[in-house]
């Protein structure tokens, strides 16, 4: 019924009757056309995978072979008991549970938290198998493998792997390691994601070509920001078949209807390309998207943000659990920060100021004082040097900031005593930052969303450049956090917060 409304391709094979489904890649029967161009999936990305699987399978290794000759368990009276076959099943359970969940494939490795979502399910899921296999031989040693084994392979193998991201990224930023891409959709769209290309090139996309509504910039050495427009939107498959593009992102366009979509799916067959559609919801990602198909239309469902539930309650008490073992770990050194900023300048070593937590409620935020005594009064006279972005006030070179105050502000240091707050419940590890009243009562409806959560200790804007982003990013990373949170992201976060503290990059 769809095929009165469907254009024919015209570009491959001869003549196509309307509605007709062609692939250029395959014939009739199935097989790979004769002389069609099915471009190999790319090098580096078939060497990095082998990387990745070669390195899990080294790290689990190491780590049964590392802990059976540690706890000395090689001698046992029964076969199920003996450290040759515990470790032997040991890392086949691993391994199968990563081969089984997919963690080593192409499309999540490099990138974003599903790579570590899958990796821990993968190493859940063994762990489960592991208990029930030593309840039902009774195995004495199992307890072992279960709370010391899988736990260091799960902390050796996602180091291994955040080792290799890192390297990854680097080869992504100097214009290596990226896959070519084809997009197609309508100018302010395909713009829109060239701009989303460069600025975070780690991602992995590079656009090569764009096919537009009308071709527009077909004459020869027309571009779009600097990429050719090579042909009309009907044109991306053949130009797929000949040009071996690795993604096809499809971006909004009217021209786009259902059945197109689903024709340009079926003629992308047999070729290694990924068909990638933006939905028009483009800020809303990860745990609260889900595809259903309803009486055999595909719908994108968009689930409501969860702010309650089991999920929030581990939440809760990862951040009250965490924020003890970080006070106990960095209690010398927040003795010692007191007292340099004691000898530093008159003052206490404290600084508490009010600041707007979830739903709005005010609560004391603590600081180590990294400022001279009054200067929240002196503020007005900085008003002209204001450097921060939107609401925010910031002064790059603030005369108010003492020496130490400095070195503190770079490192974060000055953070520490928010450890407190986390405990006490009124912040969380990860969250939006907490604004001054005076910003709360300048949000506008939409802003207001980063009241919803508790705000955090560090966030995505923490570890994405912080004073340094313009108003508009900053809120944008924290609507994006309260909209697609999950425990995964958090992870995340906490592991780049690392890094972002030791660069110390828009802290000042």
């Amino acid at each position: 019924m769809w095929s009165e409304h469907v254009e024919p391709t015209g570009d491959v094979g001869g003549s196509v009757q309307q509605g007709e489904w062609v692939s250029p890649f395959l014939s009739a029967d199935g097989h790979p056309v004769d002389g069609a161009v099915s471009p190999p999936a790319i090098d580096w990305e078939q060497r990095y995978r082998r990387t990745v699987i070669t390195s899990d399978t080294v790290t689990t290794a190491f780590v049964v072979a590392a802990i059976g000759n540690f706890f000395g368990v090689r001698d046992a009276a029964n076969w199920h008991e003996k450290w040759g076959i515990l470790a032997f099943c040991t890392e086949l359970l691993v391994l199968g549970a990563l081969a089984v969940s997919r963690s080593w494939a192409p499309a999540v490795l490099g990138q974003g938290a599903e790579e570590f979502r899958r990796l821990g399910r993968s190493l859940f899921m063994a762990t489960v198998v592991l208990a029930l296999g030593g309840i039902a031989l009774t195995s004495r040693n199992i307890k072992l493998w279960i709370f010391v084994a899988i736990p260091a392979i799960a902390l050796i193998t996602m180091t291994a792997r955040y080792l290799l991201r890192l390297w990854l990224h680097k080869q992504r930023k100097e214009g290596r390691c990226l896959r070519p891409v084809l997009a197609a959709g309508s100018l302010v769209t395909v713009r829109d994601l060239i701009a989303r290309t460069r600025k975070f090139p780690h991602l992995g996309w590079r656009v090569d070509a764009v096919c537009t509504t009308d071709g527009l910039g077909l004459d020869e050495g027309d571009q779009l920001d600097g990429v050719p427009v090579v042909g009309r939107l009907p044109d991306v498959a053949s130009h797929v078949q000949r040009d071996g593009y690795r993604v096809v992102a499809v971006t909004p366009d009217p021209y786009w209807s259902p059945e197109r979509l689903q024709r340009l799916a079926w003629n992308l067959e047999g070729s290694d390309a990924e068909m990638v559609v933006a939905p028009v919801l483009m800020e809303v990602a990860g745990p609260r998207l889900h595809v259903d198909a309803v009486l055999g239309i595909p719908l994108l469902r968009v689930s409501m943000p969860i702010f309650t539930g089991g999920r929030r309650a581990v939440k809760e008490v990862v951040d009250r659990m965490g924020a003890a073992v970080l006070l106990m770990l960095f209690a010398p050194l927040m003795v010692l920060v007191g007292l340099l900023v004691l000898t530093d300048s008159r003052g206490g070593a404290f600084y508490r100021q009010r600041r707007v937590g979830k739903d709005g409620r005010e609560f004391t935020i603590l600081k180590f004082r990294t400022m001279v005594v009054g200067a929240h009064g002196a503020r007005a006279a900085l008003a002209d040097h204001n450097e921060g972005a939107g609401l925010l006030f910031k002064v790059r070179r603030d005369p108010r900031v003492t020496r130490v105050g400095t070195v503190l502000r770079r490192y974060s240091l000055d953070e520490l005593p928010q450890l407190f707050n986390v405990l006490t419940g009124s912040m969380s590890l990860v969250g939006p930052r907490p604004p001054l009243p005076e910003e709360s009562a300048a949000y506008g409806p939409d802003i207001r969303r980063r009241l919803l959560v508790k705000p955090g200790l560090t966030g995505l804007w923490q570890i994405s450049g912080r004073s340094d982003l313009p108003w508009e990013e900053a809120v944008r990373l924290d609507l994006r956090y309260v909209e697609d949170w999950s425990l995964a992201l958090d992870t995340v976060i906490l592991w780049k917060t690392l890094r972002a503290v030791l660069h110390g990059q828009g802290a000042y």
